[in-house]
């Protein structure tokens, strides 16, 4: 698979530590839920891992100051500089007397600078396309990346694939991990599929009439994964999935045609490659993020008992249902997206945060999100052809996007029973 970003059959050389001591590791989004779970990967493998820097956009002082004493950080990178000041003090308070307090560098381009700085691997655990910049600087930098923002990929593809080197980049998405994985069956000529699995989400079963009257709270309660509130909305629209479509295509030169969504409840398979001559390969897990984080961190080696494996010592029940595609459009319209690229991935995306926002904020209704998405990506347009890609198209094309989605869900709520009374 040498035509691909991720290839599970090269070892890029930055993965092993230089020292042959434990492999510096930065951690980019470290108070997220990303974050949080690779270090504690990290503080049970203190021979294997050292981390020498942190991201964070600064809303948890008191979490980030307990991170960086815990590990004895070199560098603290904070993306809002309003909250320099209380993660300053947050560390003053958690160090002790005589104990030389992290740098802090502070700033939007905090966690960019940090993602260049000398490591073996970066784990970009940051949410949004706000992580685009420094997959770029990583990438750049020569630094293995261990991906989970899986958005700088999308809103930047051409971008990232102009710097990966060969097995430079590391899946950790749970269901990139898995195809990463099995991919090891076989060569990419004996390929036939790639099977992207999806819980469902709370809604699985459901008629797109039944979703109408979706509320926030009914649309946070994920049945199996414990995640942030945009991607937790966008597993309940299936918009993450659609994300992860693109996301595989991207980081495996597979066609869209070749990958598909099969809804799995349980989530103990994570991802499936079918092969030509019939054989299908499943990587299989309960579902715990700190399997795939950890291979993302130790690659090409696995950490013992990173989490815990499946106990087949009990009956299991595995069931896998079609995807309903009226309920749950954004499946389609993701393999739209990806095949027009350009900028529209970015717009796709960028209008979708907007969404799930107005969403939270009772707004917009749930199908409203998806619904009004492919509108602003309908008004956007095709890209023309040929035409290169640079940074400056991605935050261009994502203001507009924003914009025009906001300017929707705003005369939305306008229109609804609720704002004329």
């Amino acid at each position: 698979m040498t035509d691909s970003l991720a290839d599970p059959h090269l070892r890029f050389p930055a993965a092993t530590a230089a020292t042959g001591g434990p492999r510096d590791i930065v951690i980019l989004g470290s108070t997220g839920s990303v974050g949080t779970q690779a270090i504690d990967v990290v503080l049970r493998n203190p021979d294997r891992f050292r981390v020498t820097g942190l991201s964070a956009a600064g809303g948890r002082p008191g979490l980030l100051a307990e991170q960086a004493h815990q590990l004895g950080v070199r560098v603290v990178a904070v993306a809002r500089p309003e909250a320099v000041a209380e993660v300053r003090e947050a560390l003053a308070a958690r160090y002790g007397a005589g104990e030389p307090l992290p740098e802090i560098v502070a700033g939007p381009d905090a966690a960019t600078e940090l993602a260049r700085s000398e490591c073996d691997t970066v784990l970009n655990g940051i949410t949004g396309s706000i992580g685009l910049a420094p997959t770029l600087a990583a990438l750049e930098a020569g630094r293995v990346l261990a991906l989970a923002n899986k958005e700088s990929l999308i809103v930047g593809g051409p971008l990232v694939k102009a710097l990966a080197k060969p097995g430079q980049i590391v899946p950790v998405d749970s269901e990139h991990s898995a195809l990463f994985q099995a991919l090891l069956g076989g060569s990419r000529q004996e390929v036939r599929k790639l099977v992207v699995t999806a819980s469902g989400g709370p809604f699985r079963g459901r008629t797109k009439q039944e979703l109408t009257e979706v509320t926030p709270e009914q649309a946070l309660a994920h049945p199996t994964w414990d995640m942030g509130p945009v991607i937790t909305i966008n597993s309940a629209t299936l918009v993450n999935k659609g994300l992860e479509v693109i996301e595989a295509h991207l980081l495996y030169d597979i066609p869209f045609d070749r990958i598909e969504v099969v809804v799995h409840p349980q989530s103990y398979i994570h991802s499936m490659v079918e092969f030509i001559d019939g054989s299908t390969l499943a990587q299989v897990s309960p579902p715990d993020m700190r399997m795939p984080i950890a291979l993302g961190l130790g690659w090409p080696d696995r950490v013992p008992d990173a989490a815990p494996g499946c106990d087949w010592t009990k009956a299991h029940t595995w069931e896998f249902f079609p995807l309903d595609n009226d309920a749950f459009p954004s499946i389609g319209l993701s393999r739209h997206v990806g095949a027009l690229g350009g900028t529209v991935p970015a717009v796709f995306n960028a209008a979708n945060e907007e969404c799930v926002d107005a969403f939270l904020a009772r707004k917009l209704p749930f199908n409203g999100i998806v619904d009004t998405v492919a509108q602003v990506v309908a008004e956007h347009g095709t890209p023309t052809a040929g035409t290169r890609l640079t940074v400056e198209d991605v935050l261009q094309a994502e203001a507009w996007a924003r914009a025009r989605a906001r300017e929707l869900a705003a005369r939305a709520a306008e229109a609804t029973p609720e704002a004329r009374a």
